[in-house]
């Protein structure tokens, strides 16, 4: 039996897991991520201290396989990474990183979108990426550097993604890789190329030679060092794939690889995507990137404003419930999926807008809670918050369905898809079946695909998919449902509408 570690980089957490080349989860490591916050709107973590939790999972994950299930590290074939998109990663001509890491909710550039739109850049921009430039892309970071702190732009050797940063440590060889770069604003996405044209426009045409060669998700993109060996218990010379954006590595392990279904994940992003063999060029979705399938875009439509919004309300307001979960041994978000269990879709019209990091429209936006009143409670609130999350999701997914005649279904990942009751709250407010696939770590099993690809234990990702996705759950909407969440979701768009 052939083994593949996928190691995947998110928003909170670095996960490394060991699949069989069935797709069988064998053992898997995780640790939650700092995220430094100095300033308002500013996300960012440390790099150094980003390699050293990646190679503490990767040896805990290497540890177990070999004591507990008896595989060896020359067992393991192959390893590739998936990472969060957007933000930026830069490595220094001194050999350190330059700075810290920004992470993809990261807004201090707002202003440089903001001009390009008004400059007209933007629109010349769009001719080559297919997508509106973020705050959180690269290009406009960049910017904010050379505005803010010029000796960081002068240092810069390479400018990397999260995911490239992970696999140039694990190799020391410097490359792109297609999908994340497709999604950063940075690449010629129509002739598939970096285009000095491009970095022109950006006003950033001295780090032309900073964008690493580019490399596919399935390419060998190095091997696995001494020093990282001695490190993790990988063996010596172990290939490394290049890996993908991370909402690619979870629609593949979807079993994307047709256009039947649409792809939901419910992560620190709310990301919503199809695949096309043609792009959407008429501005009304927010990027068409490269897939990880030659002949396929990713459609998508995408915002910081899911299960990261959750994460953040039970941290700052559920103290107490953490502590009855502690007690009553079990997870802080069953605990509250009960709560929010004994409120009905029409028992309240609370509503949340979920834009701790921004919205969809503006990256500047803030959260709210709007409609509450004495007789609410807590489990009320929770409820709220779980139907916003939804919503936002919603109108994402009515801007992709406006370019497709029907969808089979939405293959759901990311946080939501743990719980049961949030699954049905999805299925009733998009009033479409919802498929969940079997496993808990979608991105990490993406990279176990592309790690077998690369090998040629699989022709290619359909082949893959056959043998390493299984469909778990298909959870049917409750028609009886649509009329109340029709009604929240029009005061959802009023109030977003008012106050974004």
């Amino acid at each position: 039996m052939n083994y593949f570690l996928g190691l995947d980089n998110g928003g909170t957490l670095v996960k490394a897991v060991l699949f069989n080349q069935l797709g069988e989860e064998i053992c898997a490591a995780s640790r939650e991520l700092r995220l430094i916050t100095p300033r308002e709107s500013f996300t960012e973590r440390d790099m150094d201290e980003l390699w050293s939790e990646n190679i503490a999972v990767v040896r805990e994950v290497v540890i177990n396989a070999r004591d507990k299930h008896n595989i060896q590290a020359a067992d393991i074939k192959a390893v590739a990474c998936s990472g969060h998109g957007k933000g930026l990663y830069l490595w220094g001509k001194d050999g350190k990183p330059c700075c810290n890491g920004i992470v993809s909710t990261d807004a201090r550039a707002a202003e440089y979108p903001k001009k390009w739109q008004a400059d007209g850049t933007a629109d010349k921009v769009f001719t080559k990426t297919y997508q509106r430039t973020l705050a959180s892309q690269p290009p406009a970071i960049l910017n904010w550097f050379k505005d803010n702190q010029p000796e960081i732009i002068a240092n810069i050797k390479w400018i990397f993604e999260a995911k490239d940063y992970i696999r140039f440590r694990l190799t020391g060889e410097a490359f792109a890789e297609f999908t994340d770069y497709s999604g950063s604003g940075l690449l010629n996405v129509a002739e598939r190329r970096f285009d000095t044209e491009l970095m022109e426009f950006y006003g950033l045409s001295e780090l032309y030679e900073a964008l690493p060669p580019l490399k596919t998700s399935t390419d060998l993109c190095g091997r696995i060092t001494k020093e990282v060996s001695e490190q993790t218990g990988l063996a010596e010379g172990t290939a490394v794939a290049g890996g993908m954006f991370d909402i690619d590595a979870c629609a593949i392990a979807m079993d994307i690889t047709d256009e039947e279904n649409i792809a939901v994940i419910a992560g620190t992003w709310s990301i919503n995507e199809y695949i096309a063999k043609t792009p959407v060029l008429d501005g009304s979705v927010m990027a068409n990137t490269l897939y990880c399938m030659d002949d396929y875009y990713l459609i998508e439509e995408s915002s910081p404003t899911s299960a990261g919004n959750l994460a953040w309300f039970v941290d700052m307001f559920l103290g107490e419930e953490k502590l009855a979960a502690k007690e009553r041994g079990i997870s802080v978000y069953r605990h509250i999926d009960e709560m929010a269990a004994e409120v009905t879709p029409n028992e309240q019209n609370i509503i949340f807008l979920p834009y701790i990091f921004g919205s969809n429209y503006n990256p500047t936006a803030k959260a709210a809670l709007l409609g509450m009143d004495s007789h609410h409670e807590r489990k009320h609130i929770v409820r709220a918050v779980l139907e916003g999350i939804a919503f936002c999701h919603r109108v994402h997914l009515e801007k992709l369905l406006a370019h497709r005649a029907s969808t089979n279904a939405v293959r759901l990942a990311g946080g939501a898809a743990k719980s049961k009751l949030w699954v049905q709250i999805f299925a009733d407010i998009f009033k479409l079946p919802i498929e969940i696939i079997e496993t808990n770590e979608l991105g990490a099993l993406g990279c176990a695909m592309a790690g077998a690809v690369a090998c040629e234990v699989y022709a290619d990702y359909k082949d893959a998919a056959k043998s390493m996705v299984k469909i778990k759950h298909r959870i049917e909407p409750n028609a009886a449902n649509f009329a109340a969440y029709d009604e929240k979701y029009e005061l959802y768009q009023q109030m977003s509408e008012k106050l974004t």
